[in-house]
This record gives C-alpha cells, sequence and structure tokens, in this order.
C-alpha cells in the first residue's frame, strides 16, 4: 500500500494492485492516445510558432516598415504576443465546452481553428497591396490561434492523463509537453529548408508563405487521426452518470477551495514555467540573430541541436515526479532559470565573438541613413549549444513535470476549464510577453548615453523580466505548493483530491 498526502492534510490510500489502478486501459490504447493527442498538438505549436519565427521577415510584407527596422520587429512581436493574450479567454470558452460536452470534440475543433488560421496567414496579400487591411487580417487571425491554443493545450493534457495509469501519469503526459519544444524545432526546420531551397531572395519575397500553407496538410492529416478517438472514460463515465458540471466557470472560479487552487498553480508554478520556457527557447532564438548578430543558419544550428539533445528529459523528469514527487522537480526548474540564465547569456555573447562590419553604413536615395549591417562572423557554435542546451534542460525541469500536477490538482467534472486557465495565463501573459518586453527593456537600455552603466549592459537587460518572475514563482510555489502524486482522479469535489 502506498500512501499520499491530500489537500487537506489527510491521508489517501493508494492500493497498488493493477486492479485498483485509476484508469483500466491497455498499452497499446495508451500509446495510441499519446500519438494521436501529441501529433495533433505539435501541428498546433508549430503553427503557432513559424510566425514567431519569421517576424523579422514578415514584419516588412504584412506590416510596412517605419524604416526602423526594430520598430518592425516590435509591431510584429507585439502581434504575436496578441495571440498569447487571448488564449486565456480560449481557456474559458473550450475548457467550458470540454466539462461540459467531451475532451475530444473540443480538441478536434481548436485543431481545426488553428489550421485554418496558419493556412490563411499564408495567403495575406502584403502591405504594398491592400494596405492596412493586412497588419488587420493578420491581427484577427492571430487572436483566432490564441483561442484556439487556449483550448488546446487543456484538451490534450486531460484527455492523455484520464487515460493514464495513476502511478505513470507523470511519464505519460510528458509526452505532449515535449510538443511546443518538438512544434517550435520542426518549425525553425521547415523554415530553414525552404530558405536554402529557394534562396533568401525568393524566401523573404513570397517563400516565407510555403511553411504556413504546408500546416494545411499536416492539420487534415492530424484531423482523420484524432478522429478516430473515443471519449476519455472518466469522462465518458462521469456523463453517464449524470455528474457533469452544468456550470464549469462557476465551479472552477466561484467556489473557494477550487478558486485557490487555480491561484497557486498560477503563481506557484506556470507563472515561472512560462518565463523559463519563452526565455530558454524563444527569446534565446532572438537573442542569438538580433543581439548577437548570428547568422540565421548558425542560430538555428545552435537552437536545433540544444533541443534534440535535451528534449527526452522531459520525459525523464517527468517519469522521475511519479517516483519522487512534482514540486521539487518543477521548483528546481525555477531556481536554476533565476540563478543562472543571465550567466548563461553572457557566456552566449562571449563565444558569439565580437562583431564585424559587412556593409558599410549609407544614406539612400531620399536622403535617410541606413545604418551599417553588423554580423557575428566566428561564433563558437558547440560552447553556444552546450549553453543554450542548459537553459532548455531548466525547461525540461519546469515543464516535464507540470501536466500531471495541474490534472492532479482538479476533479473531472472542471478539469479541462480549471487547469487550462492558470496555464495559459502563466504562459501565455507572462512567458508569451517575454520576447516583446524582454526585446523592449533590451532596445531601451541601448538608448541610454554611452559608460552609463544601462547601456553597458544592455544587452541583458531584458533577461531581468523574466529572472524576476521565475524568482517570485519559485518562492509562491515553494510555500504553498504540495508535493503529491499518483492520485485516483476521481470525480472529487474541490480539497479532496491531491494539490
Amino acid at each position: 500500500m502506498e500512501q499520499n498526502v491530500n489537500r487537506g492534510g489527510s491521508v489517501a490510500t493508494l492500493d497498488a494492485s493493477p486492479e485498483h489502478d485509476n484508469n483500466q486501459v491497455s498499452s497499446s490504447k495508451i500509446w495510441q492516445v499519446i500519438t494521436a493527442s501529441s501529433v495533433g498538438t505539435v501541428i498546433e505549436w508549430y503553427d503557432f510558432y513559424i510566425f514567431g519565427s519569421l517576424a523579422a521577415i514578415i514584419g516588412p510584407v504584412l506590416f510596412g516598415t517605419t524604416g526602423k527596422i526594430e520598430d518592425t520587429i516590435l509591431g510584429t512581436l507585439a502581434v504575436f504576443g496578441a495571440g498569447f493574450v487571448v488564449r486565456p479567454f480560449g481557456a474559458l470558452v473550450f475548457g467550458r465546452i470540454g466539462d461540459m460536452i467531451g475532451r475530444k470534440y473540443t480538441f478536434l475543433l481548436t485543431l481545426l481553428l488553428m489550421g485554418g488560421a496558419t493556412f490563411a496567414t499564408g495567403l495575406i496579400p502584403s502591405y504594398d497591396k491592400i494596405g492596412v487591411a493586412a497588419p488587420i487580417i493578420v491581427t484577427l487571425l492571430r487572436l483566432l490561434q490564441g483561442l484556439a491554443l487556449g483550448g488546446e493545450y487543456g484538451g490534450a493534457t486531460t484527455y492523455v492523463a484520464e487515460h493514464s495509469p495513476d502511478k505513470k501519469r507523470g511519464y505519460y503526459t510528458s509526452f505532449i509537453q515535449t510538443t511546443a519544444t518538438v512544434g517550435l524545432l520542426i518549425s525553425i526546420i521547415v523554415i530553414i529548408a525552404t530558405r536554402n531551397l529557394m534562396g533568401e531572395a525568393a524566401f523573404k519575397e513570397w517563400g516565407w508563405r510555403i511553411p504556413f500553407l504546408l500546416s494545411g496538410a499536416l492539420v487534415i492529416a492530424s484531423y482523420y487521426i484524432r478522429l478516430k478517438l473515443h471519449e476519455s472514460p472518466l469522462f465518458a463515465k462521469a456523463k453517464a452518470e449524470g455528474t457533469t458540471s452544468k456550470n464549469p466557470l462557476r465551479e472552477s472560479f466561484v467556489n473557494p477551495v477550487n478558486r485557490r487552487l487555480v491561484l497557486i498553480s498560477l503563481f506557484g508554478a506556470t507563472m515561472g514555467q512560462g518565463v523559463v520556457w519563452y526565455t530558454g527557447q524563444f527569446y534565446a532564438y532572438s537573442f542569438m540573430q538580433n543581439t548577437l548578430k548570428l547568422d540565421i543558419i548558425d542560430a538555428a544550428l545552435v537552437l536545433c541541436a540544444a533541443l534534440i539533445l535535451a528534449t527526452p528529459f522531459f520525459v525523464y523528469f517527468g517519469g522521475l515526479s511519479d517516483r519522487i514527487g512534482r514540486k521539487k522537480i518543477i521548483m528546481m526548474g525555477l531556481l536554476c532559470g533565476a540563478l543562472f540564465t543571465i550567466p548563461i547569456f553572457y557566456g552566449m555573447k562571449a563565444f558569439a565573438g565580437p562583431l564585424t562590419e559587412t556593409v558599410a553604413a549609407t544614406v539612400d536615395a531620399t536622403g535617410k541613413a541606413v545604418p551599417a549591417v553588423m554580423k557575428a562572423l566566428n561564433p563558437q557554435l558547440i560552447p553556444m549549444t552546450a549553453l543554450v542546451f542548459c537553459l532548455v534542460l531548466f525547461v525540461t525541469m519546469a515543464y516535464g513535470p507540470i501536466a500531471a500536477y495541474l490534472v492532479e490538482l482538479f476533479p473531472t467534472k472542471v478539469r479541462y476549464t480549471s487547469l487550462s486557465f492558470p496555464y495559459h495565463i502563466g504562459n501565455g501573459i507572462f512567458g508569451g510577453f517575454v520576447p516583446l518586453i524582454a526585446t523592449a527593456l533590451t532596445l531601451w537600455a541601448a538608448g541610454k548615453p554611452d559608460g552609463t552603466f544601462l547601456k553597458m549592459w544592455s544587452s541583458y537587460a531584458g533577461l531581468v523580466y523574466p529572472v524576476a518572475i521565475a524568482l517570485i514563482c519559485f518562492i509562491i510555489g515553494s510555500i504553498y505548493m504540495k508535493d503529491v502524486r499518483n492520485v485516483k482522479l476521481m470525480d472529487n469535489e474541490p480539497g479532496e483530491a491531491a494539490a
């Protein structure tokens, strides 16, 4: 027999025998569930990240240009961030549908919405052709994508968890945790491959549309894979017994016990995990291109190698959390992110080497000054890869076990809604705005007078935001999170399941 402490502090007994496990599904069935859920989620993350990965290229095409590339990049990142703002609203809309109608049909809907918006982005005429309509259409499509993504993660995570045996829930749900990283990795590979095949000039002119259009075929294939799935056994049982929630939003956020758990999961886990994720992967990629001036191929090689090496650790730490608990692994990831992020970025800059002027400053035909083009011509890619690997390793620690922690926190009838909302606030708002806030802080510090402290350390000014958030979250989580694992995902009232 194994004992776990529940949210109320009493002892819940878990029988280790297979017949008392939470879900009776075969090994082949759980892998079918994981594969179908993961493939669709990878594609959704791919759809979401190709926009951010191409910000510097598509910005002038769809948003026009003011003559300053920094303004164009910030504007594009702001629209990218808009997709994150609406993710919590998507969590509420689709979480409610998922808790009332079902997990399967909800994440079928989110997949089609996401894929349709991405495909349509590849068809938008340029700013030169349709003027301000272009950025308006882009923004509307990004908002639609954010809404869809807000419903995707909760659906996929809940679906896999409700099929998983209690004692391996961290291990099985960790495969869903790899999908965001894999989606980013695939987006980079597709972009680089397309650019190399077409040449840089053609890619900047129209070839950037191909990665967006390609998602259409991927989404259709994923839809048919997911269509063959059945509803999760726990939700099907609850629906058959008439115990599903009639008002998931009220039960999630008005009930004081459940509301407290939502707040703990947000400020004690997902907020910090979000900033660690976007700093270690997305902002690191942006930093290498925009601050260190690495060639896009070199930056992609560094990030892709680090992602490939580190991705198995999502599964490792997810499985480890089944044995030693979720909290200590998540907290260690947050603490490492808070302590070592700035030193690692400092090392990345040192190994990137000095900048070299590849194109001299000139004056264009209108008399405007065109700044010199600076490049890092001899970066040391192997040590840079090792440093980015460390950043991604922190991500795997914070992110790998968090799905299991969240699904164990809430009862079946409001699980989709209750876990989706804090997850997408933490990742969408706090984490999603890391690239924009960090870039803005960096540019602000770089504009200070020469010789001032801010000017000298302007390259790292943007890192103050994610480091501070990770540290605050570590403190709150260390105090308020309960370290319990492997509970049965019964339809308990809030306060009866493990925290």
